[in-house]
């Protein structure tokens, strides 16, 4: 569920682009005007918004964002302004082919994605690209991370809620047998986690815990390392609860000293009009702290106001 407010009757797409323009007039510019309007219209309004500015003033809106807008809002707004498919495609193509690689943002927006979402990804990419995001996977990344990543683009698996008993009963005795032979985990675990839905990995996740008295992200934590762990870890949390997985990314974020922006930013604005309204709840059940009072407590000034009304109430 989205956390993004739209105004009841929003105005036209020409008056925006017009609010907008004023908000460009004069020294610097009008961030909070800018906020106002963008941080409070869907993707669609988003879209006709950009259209109605290059065509009534001859310039590329994002373009404009990026020579007037500074710093991590920048980063935020330009994000945002991208039509959702054609964002995940962008995050990845700058995480693969950067000046420096992000292999955590690779993984998250490949193994949080379901299969149907995987195919779209796929698709967006290479429309946005031009090259097949498996090969740039293949090219870029190493190991067992790499295999892990590549199987799961790679593979059909079931959406659906049922599962085979007998199947997850299987699975379970194979990892734990895989972790307790050097050299095997990695194959058994990437097999597994990369074939089978995600009702039978939380079947399995169960009934791992059950015969052998340790969870299975402890067996994952134990036998594999890096990126191929927080890859096999991604793909089992979220098979349990997608919003429980941002929610302990977002915490992770902003914990300690300093705040790890470009994570803070890939997250909101990803899943503000996803599923933003069921991570915040997770966030406060579980960190007994309201996700909009983390997000004050660690960002400042306009980009702080920007994530702020992405996030909705503060509840």
């Amino acid at each position: 569920m989205s956390t993004l407010k739209v105004p009841a009757v929003a105005p036209s797409h020409r008056d925006d682009a017009m609010q907008i323009y004023r908000a460009f007039k004069g020294i610097g510019c009008d961030a909070a005007a800018i906020i106002n309007i963008i941080a409070h219209r869907d993707a669609t309004q988003r879209s006709l918004i950009e259209q109605e500015y290059e065509s009534t003033y001859g310039h590329e809106l994002r373009k404009r964002f990026s020579s007037e807008l500074t710093g991590h809002l920048k980063k935020a707004v330009l994000l945002w302004m991208h039509e959702p498919g054609e964002r995940d495609a962008f995050i990845l193509k700058k995480a693969l082919k950067g000046a420096v690689k992000d292999q955590k943002a690779v993984t998250e927006i490949v193994c949080s994605r379901t299969p149907s979402q995987i195919g779209q990804l796929k698709r967006a990419y290479f429309s946005n690209v031009g090259s097949n995001l498996e090969d740039d996977i293949e090219a870029e990344l190493s190991g067992e991370h790499k295999k892990l990543l590549l199987a799961f683009l790679t593979t059909s698996r079931y959406e659906g809620p049922e599962y085979d008993e007998t199947l997850v009963e299987e699975d379970a005795k194979a990892l734990n047998k895989a972790a307790r032979k050097f050299g095997l985990a990695g194959k058994t675990f990437i097999q597994i986690f990369s074939d089978r839905s995600r009702a039978h990995l939380c079947a399995v996740s169960d009934i791992y815990k059950t015969m052998f008295k340790k969870t299975l992200e402890k067996a994952i934590r134990d036998e594999t390392h890096k990126n191929f762990e927080y890859a096999l870890k991604t793909i089992l949390r979220c098979a349990e609860s997608p919003p429980r997985f941002y929610a302990k990314a977002l915490r992770k974020a902003m914990k300690g000293i300093g705040t790890a922006d470009t994570d803070l930013i890939r997250i909101v604005v990803t899943r503000a009009e996803v599923d933003m309204h069921y991570i915040k709840a997770e966030y406060r059940k579980k960190y007994g702290k309201t996700l909009n009072d983390a997000v004050y407590s660690d960002t400042s000034g306009h980009y702080r106001t920007f994530l702020l009304a992405l996030l909705g109430n503060n509840n």
